[in-house]
């Protein structure tokens, strides 16, 4: 398993992920703007991207991963606790947030099992499936 910061040349292999998570590519240009940015980190594993992450800093002046996003063929192997665990160590800041849907009990877990704790809900984003908001600091 390696963590490594994505470059343009890994467009193609982390969109292709997306779709098979969402269905779509509607999130292309939110992916390249990015790995343009440096804030898309993505796992491999034998040389093959297995999933990817973007964060930011603009929740209130603190880091939000707003993508955790693994292959669905590749999942429950550890890969979203990597690049979380990757994502809290090399924050620019202390505090990191995140975020998932009531009904995505999966990442809940993860975010559990990571440290992570409950610190708000957003409701309105998606018709009744209110937004968990998760904090952890470094």
């Amino acid at each position: 398993m390696n963590i490594v910061e994505a470059q343009l040349t890994d467009l193609n292999a982390i969109v292709q992920i997306d779709r098979e998570v969402i269905g779509n590519t509607s999130r292309q240009g939110f992916i390249e703007d990015a790995i343009k940015q440096g804030h898309c980190i993505l796992v491999k594993a034998n040389n093959d991207v297995a999933g990817f992450s973007i964060y930011d800093t603009n929740f209130f002046e603190c880091t939000f991963i707003a993508l955790i996003i693994v292959s669905p063929a590749k999942r429950r192997k550890g890969y979203a606790s990597q690049m979380m665990n990757h994502l809290v160590r090399t924050s620019p800041t202390d505090k990191i947030f995140s975020s998932t849907n009531r009904s995505n009990q999966s990442m809940q877990k993860v975010f559990e099992a990571n440290g992570f704790v409950e610190s708000g809900i957003v409701e309105n984003l998606d018709e009744g499936d209110p937004e968990i908001i998760y904090f952890k600091s470094k």
